[in-house]
C-alpha cells in the first residue's frame, strides 16, 4: 500500500500545498476551519510527515537538542521526558547531548553539534545555561536556544529562558525548620558552579536572618549533589561539640546521605535530627521516614523550555507564548522533620 503524500492531503482538503505545510508546522496564521479541514484529511489518509526529508528540503530544521551535564539520573530522565513530550506534541525530533560543562571546547562542541545534526535550536540545562561565554558564542553563531535558570530573574542579555525560583523554595524549607523550633540548622552545599547551589544557600541564609538567627559557618559545609557528600557532611556536623538539630541538604541525594549518617550514628529521625532535601526525587518518598523537600516539576520545566524554544523558532512572529516562564518549587512536609527533642 502506497503511503499518502502531502499532495494527496492538499487534494482531499481542497487547499494548496503551502497551506498543508502551514498546518503541519502549526503556524498560527491558518484559519481554524481550514486547519480542521486539513487535519481531517491527514487523519483520513493516515498521512505522516517525513521529518528527515522535510529538514533537508526546508530552510530550517525540525529537530532540537537537549544539552545537559548533571549527575542526578532522576533529574536527567525527567528533563528528557518533559522536552520529548513537547517535541511529540509539535512534531519535532529530539537529540540528547550529555556533555562536560567544564570543557574549554564546549562552545565549539555545541556549534559543531548544531551544524552536523541540523538542529533548529538547543535547550540548555544548568550549568551550561549559566555560562556567559558560552551564551555569547552561541549568539555569535546565530544559534537559537532557551536557557533553564535556577534564579527568579530574566537574563540581562534578553535571551529566552525558563527560570526556577530555588531561593524562595529554600527559604520556605528553612522557615519550616525554624518554625518547628530548630535554631541550629546545618546546610550542605551542592556543586558551587551550579547556580542552584548559591541560590539555595541564599534562601537558607535569608530565612535565618529574617528570624533573627545567627549564620554559624561551622554548620555550613561545601560539597556536591551526591549521596556520599551528604553522608560525609552529616558525619562532620554531627561530630561537632554542639551539633545541629536539623540539616538541610541542597538536594534529595544529599539528604538521603544525611539520613544514612544519622542512622549509622544511632539517631532517631526526626526526633534527634530533622532532615530536609530539595527536588522531590522518587527516593525522597521511598526513604524511611520520607523526606521533607521542595517539589520541583523537572519534566514540566523541560516541556515549557522546549515550547519556549519552538515559539522562538516561528518565523512569522505569531507565537502566542513568547514570555519567559517561571516555576517555584513547592514545600512538601513529610516525616523526616519534627520539633527538636526537648533537653
Amino acid at each position: 500500500m502506497l503511503h499518502a503524500t502531502i499532495k494527496d492531503v492538499a487534494k482531499r482538503a481542497g487547499v494548496s500545498l503551502k497551506t498543508v505545510s502551514r498546518v503541519i508546522n502549526r503556524e498560527a496564521s491558518v484559519r481554524e476551519d481550514t486547519r480542521e479541514k486539513v487535519e481531517r484529511a491527514i487523519e483520513a489518509l493516515g498521512y505522516r510527515p517525513n521529518l528527515s526529508a522535510r529538514s533537508l528540503r526546508a530552510a530550517h530544521s525540525y529537530a532540537i537538542g537537549l544539552v545537559y551535564d548533571n549527575p542526578n539520573a532522576h533529574y536527567v530522565i525527567s528533563m528528557q521526558n518533559g522536552v520529548l513530550s513537547a517535541c511529540r506534541e509539535r512534531g519535532f525530533g529530539l537529540q540528547i547531548h550529555p556533555c562536560d560543562s567544564t570543557s574549554p571546547k564546549l562552545a565549539e562542541e555545541l556549534c559543531a553539534l548544531v551544524r552536523r545534526s541540523r538542529l533548529a535550536g538547543l535547550v540548555l540545562a544548568p550549568p551550561m545555561s549559566e555560562q556567559p561565554q558560552l551564551i555569547a558564542t552561541l549568539k555569535a553563531h546565530d544559534i537559537c536556544f532557551v536557557r533553564i535558570l535556577a534564579a527568579r530573574t530574566d537574563p540581562a542579555d534578553g535571551s529566552p529562558c525558563v527560570w526556577v525560583d530555588d531561593r524562595d523554595a529554600a527559604y520556605a524549607i528553612t522557615e519550616h525548620l525554624i518554625q518547628l523550633g530548630h535554631t541550629r540548622i546545618g546546610f550542605l552545599w551542592g556543586e558551587p558552579h551550579h547556580r542552584s547551589s548559591p541560590e539555595r544557600y541564599q534562601g537558607y541564609a535569608d530565612a535565618l536572618k529574617d528570624y533573627g538567627l545567627p549564620l554559624n559557618k561551622k554548620l555550613i559545609l561545601p560539597g556536591r549533589y551526591a549521596f556520599d557528600d551528604g553522608f560525609r557532611g552529616a558525619r562532620k556536623l554531627l561530630a561537632l561539640k554542639e551539633p545541629p538539630t536539623a540539616i538541610f541538604g541542597s538536594n534529595d541525594e544529599i539528604a538521603a546521605g544525611v539520613l544514612a549518617a544519622a542512622r549509622s550514628a544511632g539517631l532517631d529521625v526526626p526526633w534527634d535530627l530533622s532532615i530536609a532535601g530539595f527536588e522531590d526525587n522518587p527516593f525522597s518518598k521511598q526513604a524511611w521516614p520520607a523526606l521533607t523537600t521542595a517539589r520541583q516539576s523537572t519534566a514540566e520545566i523541560g516541556r515549557h523550555a522546549a515550547l519556549r524554544l519552538m515559539a522562538e523558532l516561528q518565523q512569522d512572529g505569531s507565537a502566542p507564548d513568547t514570555a519567559n516562564e517561571g516555576f517555584v518549587p513547592e514545600l512538601v512536609v513529610r516525616g523526616s522533620t519534627a520539633p527538636p527533642r526537648k533537653g
